[in-house]
């Protein structure tokens, strides 16, 4: 495992309950809104306890982790006006397990659409903000919580 990351700080924080990303804890992890909204309702799944990829998990725990990536994506397409779900785990810069859940929109260009999020102007995206997006991460968390028990 590489040194401490952006993920093991935050998944320190939201065990604390100080992470202003989080949108509820999961089985596996905790599913946390991303720093910049390229997307309104992108999310990182982070892995708790921190592994280094989704290898490293034993495979109960691997299953969960995908299942959780998966029930995510149900409650953003029930909390958004998204059409499909992207999911993308890639560890390359922050080399710990998270995965990247990123609504797609009909509202998008048609160019845009075809492509992965990365090809969006990510400087230029809105920051996560409770004013901006805090109703819609509460709408995520309502729609994930019915999926889960609650008792993680």
């Amino acid at each position: 495992m590489t040194d401490k990351t952006i993920a093991h700080e935050r998944v320190e924080m939201a065990r604390k309950g100080e992470n202003p990303w989080v949108i509820c804890q999961m089985p596996s992890g905790w599913a946390v809104m991303c720093d910049k909204q390229v997307q309104p309702g992108q999310i990182i799944l982070l892995s708790d306890p921190c592994v280094y990829s989704l290898n490293d998990l034993s495979g109960n725990a691997r299953a969960q982790y995908l299942a959780d990536m998966a029930l995510i994506g149900d409650a953003l397409l029930e909390a958004s006006d998204a059409y499909r779900i992207n999911y993308e785990i890639l560890g390359n810069t922050d080399q710990v397990l998270h995965a990247h859940i990123i609504p797609r929109y009909m509202t998008e260009t048609d160019e845009k659409r075809a492509h992965p999020i990365w090809f969006y102007d990510w400087h230029g995206s809105a920051d996560f903000s409770e004013e901006e997006f805090g109703a819609l991460r509460d709408k995520i968390r309502v729609a994930i919580e019915k999926r889960i028990p609650a008792e993680v």
